[in-house]
């Protein structure tokens, strides 16, 4: 999935993709974010469920920790 992280005023900071990685040690799957840019922002685990409430939360998390804003918005572009 083609993604956006757009500010609270409307500026794209990255655009990306969504991907899920398979942790090697656990085999459980993580949420991440990795920019055209190059850069790769950690989220959690997805639960066992399939639930992506936790490992957005991180991922979200890890987002305002590299941009240092609040009112991130992620834009999902499904093609």
């Amino acid at each position: 999935m083609e993604c956006a992280i757009i500010s609270r005023a409307g500026q794209v900071l990255a655009r990306g993709k969504l991907i899920l990685h398979r942790e090697e040690d656990n085999g459980k799957m993580r949420l991440n974010l990795k920019t055209y840019g190059g850069k790769l922002i950690e989220g959690g685990i997805v639960d066992d469920d399939g639930d992506l409430t936790a490992a957005s939360e991180v991922l979200f998390k890890h987002c305002y920790e590299t941009w240092r804003m609040t009112g991130l918005t992620l834009k999902v572009t499904i093609r």
